[in-house]
């Protein structure tokens, strides 16, 4: 046979096989079928199928894929909220086969799933209760999918509860319920800060009081003891009690005045204030405490003679 018929045969052949060779990329798998019906599964690297005989039927990816599912439905006590669920799932290494041929839409699969689920166990819990149970609903979900998706080639990874949204308005009434709440504690810190204050100014006025109450105790003791040595004094130069006693409140008297005087806006007027008044009250007090004296000294006698006929 000749070069020139050669070159084109041996061009064709080189094409056919070339067109055998293909690729699958790291973390994926292809089926390869043969006149319709599977073959074999090629694994990440560089591939040879039989040109014109095989074909590339389908590529699957072994990485870990999510689906994000929303579902809306009720809870126990009637409030409609949205729930997020996100389902972490991959191809099962080992059942590539069931994966590529069992299942169609496995995304719709897992939808279908977690709509059961969750309209199953949210209308068992009232609303704080999905809150705080969520976990749980995210375990049932997972162990749902599992029991089923593992017969189609699918392993679940994860389940989560990533959101719950509840209605608007219920939003709203449940944020007015925090605030009210925060609102009575912060107006019972305020009446217990009130409170102490008010003992504490109480306590501080108790105390003042006490202490002014002794500072007054103590001024009058010492002018008591103040008049008793000038009564002495004033005896001792032939004065008698009452003289002394009547000459003391005079001094005082005039005290008071040349205190007074000395402020010069002092508006305070004293009543009887004549230049006589002095000298009749020196001779009134005096009066009256001789007068004082003389009751005395009969009440005295009458004591006597009482307790002398008594016995």
């Amino acid at each position: 046979m000749e070069p020139v018929i050669l070159i084109p045969i041996i061009f064709i052949g080189l094409v056919i096989i070339f067109t055998g060779l293909f690729t699958v990329k790291q973390q994926s798998a292809a089926v390869v079928q043969r006149f319709g019906k599977f073959q074999s599964i090629k694994p990440a690297g560089l591939q040879f199928k039989i040109p014109l005989i095989d074909q590339v039927a389908g590529r699957l990816s072994l990485k870990i894929q999510q689906l994000d599912v929303i579902v809306e439905t009720k809870t126990k006590d009637d409030v409609f909220v949205k729930l997020k669920v996100s389902v972490q799932f991959r191809v099962l290494q080992e059942a590539i086969y069931d994966a590529f041929y069992k299942l169609q839409n496995p995304h719709d699969q897992i939808t279908s799933y977690v709509f059961d689920v969750v309209r199953a166990e949210v209308p068992k819990l009232k609303l704080d209760f999905v809150f705080e149970r969520k976990d749980d609903i995210a375990v049932a979900i997972m162990r749902e999918l599992q029991e089923a998706m593992n017969d189609y080639g699918y392993g679940i990874v994860k389940a989560l509860v990533t959101d719950i949204d509840p209605d608007m308005e219920v939003k709203n009434a449940m944020n007015r319920i925090n605030a009210a709440e925060r609102e009575k504690v912060a107006a019972e810190y305020e009446a217990e800060a009130e409170r102490i204050r008010i003992v504490a100014r109480a306590q501080a006025e108790a105390e003042s009081k006490k202490l002014q109450g002794q500072g007054i105790a103590d001024q009058r003791r010492e002018i008591a003891k103040g008049l008793e040595e000038s009564v002495e004094v004033l005896n001792q130069v032939g004065i008698n009690s009452q003289e002394a006693s009547a000459l003391i409140v005079i001094t005082q008297h005039y005290d008071t005045l040349q205190s007074l005087g000395e402020q010069t806006n002092s508006n305070l007027i004293l009543l009887p204030n004549a230049p006589t008044a002095a000298s009749d009250m020196l001779s009134q007090m005096v009066t009256s405490f001789t007068a004082s004296q003389q009751i005395g000294e009969q009440m005295k006698l009458k004591q006597l003679e009482t307790n002398k006929e008594k016995s």
